[in-house]
């Protein structure tokens, strides 16, 4: 079965985005510009994913309340949503939560602690597991219901309510998508420089094996969509 997937990508343009999406997510992708106001005019999709940002939920700005209020109205129609570091900020506010600025930028490779060893979107992969990450925003308050799946020093790393998750790290990236996000950075040069040295082959191949949550969520909606159609 083919997934139709609403890729709603808030990047503002970043060049890597829809490459690594495209590359990871085995689906027919419906592509969307939400910065530019495009927005899937219904909700007929298998699933919808919302990419990283560099943009905040609780900036006032047309695109982000409309984004934020499709996302809410998607999931209350049972769509399966996956929120990814932005997309699971939109995705707490969409629902119910609270995003706050952190004090810090969190940047760079970080290992993460599961908290619940039943949940599908995390089938098979270790904890702790590690990601890139690339945030200065953090969910402080879950949404009513909602389930905190992984956390790391720096807060919630990923929530599931219902049929939706967030995940506050960067499964998609690839090592150029990640030392390009780094050296973008206005950090000191020596933080980002043991950044960039951390971004070697050990460290990616661990991150690549956290890049398992992708098809785990195709195989939830697939698996929903086969039971829905039966």
């Amino acid at each position: 079965m083919t997934l139709r997937v609403a890729l709603l990508d808030a990047s503002h343009g970043t060049d890597h985005t829809r490459r690594n999406f495209r590359r990871e997510l085995d689906a027919a992708l419906a592509e969307f510009d939400v910065t530019a106001g495009e927005l899937p005019a219904d909700f007929d999709h298998d699933a919808v994913v919302v990419t990283g940002s560099r943009s905040s939920v609780y900036w006032d700005e047309p695109w982000i309340g409309a984004l934020v209020d499709w996302v809410g109205a998607a999931a209350e129609r049972g769509l399966p949503v996956l929120g990814v570091c932005y997309g699971h900020q939109v995705l707490a506010e969409a629902l119910g939560g609270r995003v706050d600025a952190m004090d810090d930028v969190e940047l760079g490779y970080r290992e993460i602690r599961r908290l619940d060893d039943g949940d599908p979107l995390f089938a098979g992969i270790e904890s702790p597991f590690v990601a890139f990450e690339t945030h200065s925003d953090r969910v402080v308050d879950l949404p009513p219901g909602a389930t905190r799946l992984a956390e790391n020093d720096r807060g919630v790393q990923a929530f599931r309510r219902g049929d939706c998750w967030g995940v506050q790290f960067h499964p998609e990236y690839d090592r150029a998508s990640a030392e390009t996000v780094a050296r973008g950075k206005d950090l000191p040069d020596e933080r980002i420089e043991a950044v960039v040295d951390g971004i070697d082959d050990d460290n990616y191949a661990a991150a690549c094996r956290t890049k398992r949550l992708f098809d785990n969520f195709g195989d939830y909606v697939r698996a929903r969509r086969t039971v829905e159609t039966d």
